[in-house]
Formats: C-alpha cells, structure tokens, sequence
C-alpha cells in the first residue's frame, strides 16, 4: 500500500474531503499537527461501534495523523454531517476483525495487510 500512497495523498484524498463528512463509511477527520501545529483535514473510512469509532490503519501507526492523534489525545470529525469531539485513543494490535464489516475486513486484512486499529470514544 505504500507504493500508492502518493497517489492517494495527492489525488484521492482532495476529491474525497467533498463528500467524506457526509457519505456513509466515511469521517473527515480534522486534527492538529504536533511541532507545527498547522490544521489537518483527512478523508478516512471509519466504522462505528457503540459509542467508539474504529480506524483500520491501512499504513500502519507510523503514520503521520496517527501520531498526532495520539500526542493530542483525540481529535475532531464530521460524519453524517455533524461534528464529533473524539476522545481517547486507543491503538489496537491484532484487532478482532469482526469489529468492522466484511467488505472492508476483507479489503484491509487481505490486500492492505493491516494489522492495527485506532479506536475512539466520541465525547
């Protein structure tokens, strides 16, 4: 997945912040960079759980927003059109993969090769 990820930055990702805070499977997650503090806006797939959102970290818990969410200790998102404060985060090894529906379980487990999960508590 990495290969495609420049792809996905500049490409993908700006088509998908028009629609991602309102079409169902996807958050527009907007977060605060660590040193820079510059504003961050990144179309993420997200699924619900109760009162948690789930991430499958398709590029692994190195990645740049998962760092700063974790550092600042949550985040904000819109999804279904309203915003949500998104608190504790939690990283997930290994997760159970029932959490999240089939379609995705099986895109992200097999062909992204993920194997971690940010989950959040919605404030």
């Amino acid at each position: 997945m990495w290969r495609l990820r420049p792809y996905v930055m500049h490409l993908v990702n700006p088509l998908a912040r028009l629609f991602a805070g309102w079409m169902p499977g996807f958050g527009l997650v907007t977060y605060r960079g660590r040193t820079t503090g510059r504003t961050y806006h990144l179309p993420l797939n997200v699924f619900r759980r109760g009162d948690h959102y789930l991430f499958v970290l398709t590029y692994g818990s190195d990645s740049q927003w998962v760092r700063n969410v974790l550092a600042g200790g949550g985040c904000q998102m819109r999804i279904g059109g309203r915003d949500l404060n998104l608190i504790e985060p939690e990283l997930m090894v290994n997760p159970a993969w029932d959490l999240i529906p089939w379609p995705a379980r099986f895109i992200e487990r097999r062909a992204a090769g993920a194997t971690e999960f940010l989950r959040m508590r919605a404030a």
